[in-house]
Order: structure tokens, then C-alpha cells, then sequence
């Protein structure tokens, strides 16, 4: 790619209207040239890539993208000439944090240009005025107390939200009102806890769909079987999704109680440490869920620092900005390993994790949907950095390296209906990466970007870094 070109000066503006503060002109159109732009429909079967493409970016859309003999650059465009270079969709982190600029800024820097927003108390609050940012698309609970609500602080949920001592069911009236007032307020995915028992947990699906949300199932109370029969979304996380294999008899003392993480849990994982990764149990789970057309977002980078042959984090530039005090449980600066109270707790948490690797590895065989998500920033994961060691894991389970990438693209266009974002395609929001290495042939070629595109407009990583220092 001829770097020369990137010169161009841009005025840095992080904005989606196509009139510039200065002078109130209307900007000339954008135009990459010279590229492949990556296929990455059809969930990453798509083979049509397109070389020596043309993307014409006009008012923070993309208003033409295909091959050079059919799509001119306007006249008067600023060109980027992309030759050598890889164009894609910006990336889509489906669970994350975001609580400074400096996560903002690193999580752009490493092309993700969309996150579904979590705030708890691992990832802290949500920082929804960061400039510039990525498009931060709202996760909030539903149905259950919860201190981090993002309707916590309106005087008519102040008191019914609150947990106090212990985390509570709201009334089925409550959370169907909660998912009403959320939905107006923005949010666009709701995330169904620990505590809800499944009669609540149906209800608030239901009226989630009813109102255009996506739903995602972290479930202890609620049997998997039942947020799978009542048409949940998502599953999220490994090692909780599991869960879906325990048998009654251990489902059971789960239902109902005020501590579904407590004692009651832990003959559950009991059970699923000693269960063989070739159990038949396991195909017929993945089987029920692909027949239930729910995802998987197993948010495996939680687990990246227990895996073998892990980089250290710390090593990468965007790490530079970021604040161990931000992050939760922030690895070893010096070595990049995850810190534990001992090594016995070390040698544990390495045997668990493989052993869940194992199971979804055969959940894999049935070919379940996969969308991909970081989990960024709890456990010693980092903004916009684990969405790449994401990709690298799920590639590692047996994803291609195209299903990988349509899992952090096109995947939510296609299972939730985001239209706008997922694809190179005329009418879509112009959020793009250049790479300059095929990321079909190697995924870790994701990390080699040359070019992030928010809203049509090219952002310096340089003065992304150098900004949030």
C-alpha cells in the first residue's frame, strides 16, 4: 500500500454529519482504491472477494463499493490508494466496556468500530460522552435488581433497582416496563441474569422482540432448555452456557434460590469438570441450540491468559494508553500472566479452562453460529486488544479464518438485523479497515492496519495514541 497516499490532510473530525464546522462546506466524497475488499457474507461461506476494488464514502455512508470497471470515484474525491492493501467492515465487539478515553481511543485504534456496551462492576460505567469513540450500542439487565442499570438513576427505578444485600426478581409487571423504558432510552440488547427463573425470563424475551431487542442468556435459575424454547438470542460466555448440560437433578437446587452462585452451583461444575468432551449430551445440546437458532458468544478472551502460548497484552501499542486501575484484574505488566493467590489456584483455573475448551470444541462439530466478543475489561482482557486475540481463539476452536471474521462483522447484521454495519455495502455506515495482510490466509493479519474509517472519516492512530497518553 502506498503510505504517500495516507498523507492526505484530513481534517480529523469525529462526526457523522458530511459538513465540516469549518467553513460549513460539504465534504467531497472519500474513495478507496486499489484494494481487495474481503467477502464476508453468508457467515464467513462467502468466497466473492473483490480485487482492485473502489468504496466510495460520502456523508458517513458508503455509498458505492465493488470493482474498479463498475464503480468510478467522483469527481473531486480525496483517494486513498489501498493497492496490496485489504479492505473489511469495522469490527463488531459484542460485549464490552468502555469507562475512559483511553479505552476509547484504544479500541479504535485496533479497528473496532461498534461495541455492545456493558456497565458493571468489573467493566465500570459506561462512558457514553468519549470523543472520538465507537459507536456504543447499549446492553442493559432486565427483570432483576441491579446497581448498574442504566435506568438506576431515574427517581421511578431508583428504589426498585437497588440491590441492597441480595440481587431480587422484579415483578412480571416491572420487567416488562423496565424492558419498555430501557428500549426508549436506546438500548438495543438485553441481558437476561443469573437470578431470573424462567417464567420471567420468558416474559421479558418476549417483550424484548416485540420491541426490536436482541437478547442475550447468562442463566443459572433458568434452565437452558427453557431460554432456548423461548427464543433467547444469544448464549453468552463459555463455561456458563455449559451449564446447559448438567442434568435435572443438578438444575434443579438452582431454580429459586436468592444465590444462584453460591453452594447450589458448585455440584453443577462438579459435573461438568468430570464430564468426557465425546459425551453424546453435548452434540444434542449443540444440535437443540442450533435448532433453536440461538448464537454462541463464548467470550473466550476471558480466558486467553490460561491458555498456552498467550502473548503478553501489555506488549501491544494500544496497551500503551490504557490504565491498569481501568482494567479488572490487569495481567503482570513484566510477564503478561494472569495473577493469582497461588499456584495451586494458578494450576486449577489452566485445568478448568482446558477442559471447557474440549467441550466447545465438540459444541464446534454441530456448527453453531458464532458471534464474537471480548468481554473487554474484565479478567485481564483490554479494549480493542482481545477482540484480536477473540478472532485468534475462535480460529483456534476450528473456525476458518473467514467465519471468524464474519463473526465480528456481518454475523450481527445477518442474526439481529443491523443493517447498517457488517458489510462493505452501498447504504451501510462507513466504518472500514485496510489491512495490509490477507486476513483469509492468517487472522493475525487483522492486526496489521493500516487505515480505521469511522463514519467516513479517516482517524490518525498516531493522535489516537498520542492524545490519550
Amino acid at each position: 500500500m502506498k503510505t504517500a497516499v495516507l498523507a492526505l490532510s484530513f481534517v480529523l473530525c469525529f462526526t457523522e454529519s458530511a459538513v465540516c464546522a469549518q467553513g460549513g462546506k460539504a465534504r467531497p466524497a472519500t474513495v478507496l482504491v486499489g484494494g481487495t475488499l474481503i467477502d464476508v457474507s453468508s457467515f464467513g461461506h462467502g468466497t466473492h472477494d473483490i480485487a482492485d476494488a473502489v468504496v466510495v464514502l460520502r456523508a458517513g455512508k458508503i455509498e458505492a463499493a465493488g470493482p474498479a470497471n463498475k464503480v468510478r470515484a467522483p469527481k473531486g474525491a480525496r483517494v486513498i490508494n489501498c493497492s496490496g492493501g485489504y479492505i473489511l467492515p469495522g469490527l463488531v465487539d459484542g460485549f464490552a466496556g468502555l469507562n475512559s478515553q483511553a479505552q476509547a481511543n484504544a479500541t479504535l485504534y485496533m479497528g473496532v468500530t461498534t461495541i455492545v456496551g456493558s456497565q458493571d462492576d468489573r467493566r465500570g460505567m459506561l462512558k457514553f460522552n468519549a470523543h472520538p469513540s465507537p459507536h456504543i450500542y447499549p446492553l442493559d439487565s432486565a427483570g432483576l435488581t441491579d446497581d448498574h442499570s442504566l435506568l438506576i438513576r431515574l427517581p421511578r427505578w431508583k428504589d426498585k433497582l437497588k440491590e441492597s444485600n441480595d440481587v431480587a426478581e422484579l415483578s412480571g409487571d416491572d420487567a416488562a416496563a423496565q424492558v419498555a423504558e430501557t428500549a426508549r432510552r436506546g438500548t438495543r440488547v438485553i441481558w437476561l441474569g443469573h437470578n431470573l427463573t424462567s417464567a420471567h425470563t420468558k416474559v421479558i424475551i418476549s417483550k424484548s422482540h416485540r420491541l426490536g431487542l436482541i437478547t442475550y442468556g447468562e442463566f443459572i435459575s433458568t434452565p437452558y432448555a427453557d431460554g432456548l424454547r423461548d427464543g433467547v438470542d444469544v448464549l453468552l460466555h463459555m463455561t456458563r452456557y455449559e451449564l446447559g448440560l448438567v442434568p435435572a437433578r443438578l438444575q434443579q437446587p438452582l431454580v429459586n434460590v436468592k444465590d444462584p452462585d453460591g453452594p447450589a452451583l458448585a455440584p453443577a461444575y462438579d459435573y461438568l469438570r468430570q464430564l468426557d468432551s465425546a459425551d453424546p449430551s453435548i452434540t444434542a445440546y449443540g444440535n437443540e441450540i442450533g435448532a433453536a437458532h440461538t448464537a454462541l458468544m463464548p467470550t473466550f478472551s476471558l480466558g486467553y491468559l490460561l491458555l498456552p502460548e498467550h502473548r503478553n497484552l501489555w506488549k501491544e501499542s494500544a496497551a500503551s494508553i490504557l490504565d491498569p486501575k481501568d482494567l479488572h484484574r490487569p495481567p503482570d505488566a513484566a510477564t503478561g500472566e494472569a495473577k493469582f493467590p497461588s499456584e495451586q489456584e494458578r494450576e486449577r483455573r489452566i485445568t478448568n479452562e482446558a477442559h471447557f475448551w474440549s467441550i466447545n470444541r465438540t459444541l464446534r462439530a454441530t456448527h453453531p453460529l458464532y458471534l464474537a466478543a471480548s468481554g473487554t475489561s474484565a479478567l485481564g482482557t483490554m479494549p480493542g486488544i482481545s477482540m484480536h486475540t477473540e478472532l485468534e481463539l475462535l480460529v483456534r476452536l476450528g473456525l476458518t479464518p473467514r467465519e471468524a471474521l464474519a463473526a465480528a462483522t456481518n454475523n450481527y447484521s445477518e442474526r439481529f438485523g443491523w443493517h447498517e454495519l457488517g458489510l462493505v455495502q452501498a447504504g451501510r455506515r462507513a466504518d472500514l479497515l485496510v489491512l495490509a495482510a490477507d486476513p483469509t490466509v492468517d487472522i493475525s493479519n487483522t492486526r496489521k492496519i493500516q487505515v480505521v474509517i469511522l463514519d467516513g472519516i479517516v482517524l490518525d492512530r498516531d493522535v489516537l495514541l498520542n492524545k490519550a497518553r
